[in-house]
């Protein structure tokens, strides 16, 4: 979790920075962050979300032409801030969870424990509903901790692990990297098993062991992420799902080469994938709002894994083996 503190703290400064220096270089801001043009692009790709209110008061604008970068509404979001109940209550509820992850630096953890007291005595009586509200986590917090400690100690992992392609647990050991957050967590590690890199969602992981046996991924450049965690290759078989306006979800939460309306209100989104079988599922979530249209192979195991379902379902419904 590193990585997303480091990166906060950053946006952070880089508010105050831009600030004072209205038109600033691309170039001279990146050096003086000790970063990459390209993660710089990054951090102001996201502070145009943010803003003075959760409920969709004054956002940053701000923005670049790729070599100077523009913030143009700089005294219209510099009055002092105010809370109301709800916003309160919502800041004060991540700040606790976020104090409470394992692997956070002491520094950070007693940072936020301090502003947790801060925003407690600003907002007075509006704060109590903040103390019966809890978050649990995507993974237990054991996983966090164990793959933490196998980062700084530099250490193998062994993994039980759920593989949504394979539709089953396998055992792993893999060599950990990094831990990465985009709509879930991530661990970005080398499979022994694969002999590759490979994303784990941390919600899959059932069983986990740090080894005693000195960790050792392949040195290569990080990965550019940029483009989000999934970015299949043009090389990849080109697959061909429509869907009904109940599934249009699917052009915003899977990469795609591009999206058509369709007359009824969907869309015919062409999208590629490495392994298309690993789309099965999609078409089992989708039921009457999608489907597969090609590669045929796909769509009819996607139509057979459809009628399997179905008839489980009705041996079921009616009383027979599967009866619970």
């Amino acid at each position: 979790m590193s990585n997303a503190i480091d990166q906060t703290r950053r946006m952070l400064s880089l508010v105050t920075y831009l600030r004072e220096r209205p038109g600033a270089e691309v170039a001279e801001v990146a050096r003086a962050f000790g970063i990459t043009e390209r993660e710089l692009i990054g951090d102001l790709n996201v502070l145009p979300m943010c803003g003075t209110s959760f409920r969709g008061g004054d956002l940053l604008d701000i923005d670049t032409d790729g070599e100077r970068i523009w913030w143009h509404n700089v005294d219209d979001v510099a009055q002092p801030l105010r809370l109301a109940a709800d916003e309160a209550t919502a800041l004060l509820v991540a700040a606790r969870a976020v104090a409470g992850l394992p692997g956070l630096r002491a520094g950070d953890r007693e940072a936020l424990t301090r502003a947790v007291a801060k925003i407690e005595n600003a907002a007075g009586d509006s704060a109590e509903g903040s103390a019966r509200v809890g978050v649990t986590f995507e993974a237990e917090s054991h996983v966090f901790a164990d793959i933490d400690r196998a980062l700084s100690e530099g250490r193998r992992l062994w993994l039980r692990y759920y593989s949504h392609g394979r539709g089953g647990m396998t055992e792993r050991e893999v060599d950990p990297i990094r831990l990465l957050t985009e709509g879930h967590t991530y661990l970005e590690a080398w499979c022994r098993t694969s002999e590759d890199h490979r994303m784990f969602r941390l919600d899959r992981v059932a069983e986990i062991r740090v080894l005693d046996v000195p960790s050792d991924p392949p040195r290569r450049e990080p990965r550019d992420l940029s483009g989000g965690l999934v970015n299949p290759s043009a090389d990849d078989p080109e697959v061909v799902v429509e869907v009904s306006s109940g599934g249009r979800w699917v052009a915003e939460y899977y990469t795609h080469d591009r999206a058509e309306e369709l007359p009824d209100g969907g869309l015919r989104i062409t999208l590629r994938s490495a392994d298309p079988s690993q789309l099965r599922p999609l078409a089992l979530r989708l039921g009457r709002d999608g489907r597969i249209v090609s590669p045929p192979a796909l769509a009819e195991q996607a139509r057979s894994a459809a009628r399997q379902a179905l008839d489980a379902y009705e041996v079921t419904a009616v009383g027979g083996p599967g009866q619970v």
